[in-house]
């Protein structure tokens, strides 16, 4: 007899993700597998799938919250899951940590989050893994943040920057760094841990003596910003494709880097006033206000950018602008000694100063960065002092506020260099508003939570050989 055969059901096909889900998941693995950085990959992402309006936004903010909170995200993972982060694959793991800030933090129905990860994680692996998916995600929907956060943060009592720095999903040692530079309480490093996660306006610069920053507000609908006298805020949109920006007229630039460089212009140097260095200029920005700057008093800007790519870009901003470009390390130009009358060093650091315009950055960076930086931030300041003239004027600056980036380096520079501190607050506050809480000086270290720019430090030092 033959056997009976049964008719198979067929399978229930899997939806795929949404385009812009599928855009943030896609970030999420060039982040994880190519150390990428989110706001270089998904723009491109959007313009190549023609993902627009509020697509985009939702895309944007699935992107770059997940990976601003991933370490928030990965605690109560770890708990939901009751397995560690290297036991999950890492695909999965992205695909989770999306899942998870849908339901802890945005306004989407719980069940399209846990449904839309969990048909993804089926296509994606298998049923079983997909299962896996389901159950942690269920078990994460059961309860929302606060909840979340009451039980696995370190204790207030015990450990208040663990608590607040794990509440505000940044690593402890970057919390402690702010706190240590901030000198203040919790309630200020709460505003500035926040001011984090907080979506930044673009900022962009008028380029000085081709453009007001008035004009440029009009152009792209814009609002004129409140302390650089170059500065416009855009709410939104793509600068890219502003004519203003592929004209030469304008670029993107945070206030606080607009200030830095007009800064160096504002500093009085004693004698002549003619040659003007950037020693540390990839990409460009301070470059193209000093050399806008300096053509309307016929000094002349010398740009140093060892990096070929960072060079190239260097090459494309100072586009129309009268600049040498040298490809050469900052620390060995090969140039005359006691040859500048200005000099900016706007050093390589951390970057904990723009982590709100960085959103992976706070997960990528790690203590032990922070020593071999610092050293070669004082063989900058020290290069850059050499080539600068009696009574000439070195600004060291940093997007950093970590004292040992900051404080550290120039204590080391007036301990053993030829320098002296001049106020730089001054040299801040000549915008169009005063600008608040500069501190007690020589230094400026401006804030997020404070300026509305990305935490910058400045020092003005008068060389006196």
């Amino acid at each position: 007899m033959r056997p009976v055969t049964r008719p198979q059901g067929k399978r229930r096909a899997r939806k795929p993700l949404d385009p812009a889900r599928q855009a943030a998941f896609d970030v999420l693995r060039a982040v994880s597998e190519r150390d990428a950085y989110a706001n270089l990959v998904l723009p491109t992402l959007l313009r190549e799938r023609h993902i627009s309006g509020r697509d985009a936004a939702f895309a944007t903010e699935l992107a770059y919250g997940a990976c601003r909170a991933q370490g928030l995200l990965d605690a109560v993972i770890v708990h939901a899951a009751n397995r560690p982060l290297e036991r999950i694959d890492p695909a999965l793991l992205d695909l989770l940590r999306l899942g998870t800030y849908q339901l802890l933090r945005t306004r989407v129905d719980a069940h399209a989050a846990v449904d839309t990860t969990v048909e993804q994680a089926a296509i994606e692996f298998d049923t079983a893994r997909a299962g896996f998916v389901n159950g942690t995600l269920r078990t994460i929907a059961s309860r929302d943040e606060a909840s979340w956060v009451a039980e696995l943060a370190p204790s207030a009592d015990t450990d208040p920057v663990g608590n607040i720095a794990f509440t505000y999903a940044h690593p402890r040692w970057i919390a402690q760094s702010f706190a240590d530079a901030l000198g203040a309480d919790a309630g200020e490093l709460r505003a500035l841990l926040a001011s984090d996660d907080d979506r930044p306006l673009v900022h962009l610069a008028a380029r000085p003596g081709v453009m007001t920053a008035q004009d440029l507000a009009l152009a792209v609908d814009g609002e004129v910003g409140r302390y650089s006298p170059y500065a416009v805020y855009l709410s939104g949109g793509d600068p890219g494709q502003l004519d203003a920006m592929r004209d030469g007229q304008a670029q993107v630039q945070d206030e606080g880097s607009q200030l830095v460089a007009r800064a160096l212009t504002l500093a009085p140097v004693e004698g002549t006033d003619e040659r003007w260095l950037d020693l540390c200029a990839g990409p460009g920005g301070k470059a193209s206000i000093l050399a806008a700057v300096a053509a309307g008093t016929g000094a002349r800007v010398t740009a140093v950018e060892p990096t070929p790519h960072r060079a190239e870009l260097v090459e494309q901003t100072l586009r129309g602008l009268d600049v040498e470009v040298l490809r050469v390390d900052g620390r060995e130009t090969g140039l005359p000694a006691e040859s500048f009358d200005r000099v900016l060093v706007d050093a390589p650091c951390t970057g904990l100063g723009a982590l709100r315009r960085r959103p992976e950055a706070r997960w990528r960076r790690q203590p032990g960065d922070v020593p071999a930086l610092a050293k070669l931030q004082k063989q900058l300041l020290a290069a850059a002092i050499a080539l600068t003239r009696d009574g000439g004027i070195v600004l060291y600056a940093t997007c950093s506020p970590h004292l040992a980036e900051t404080v550290g380096v120039v204590a080391d520079a007036l301990r053993r260099q030829p320098v002296t501190a001049v106020d730089a607050r001054p040299l801040f506050d000549a915008g169009r508003e005063p600008m608040p809480d500069l501190g007690p000086g020589p230094y400026v270290q401006l804030w997020p939570h404070r300026h509305g720019t990305d935490a910058m430090f400045a020092a003005a030092l008068r060389v006196q050989r």
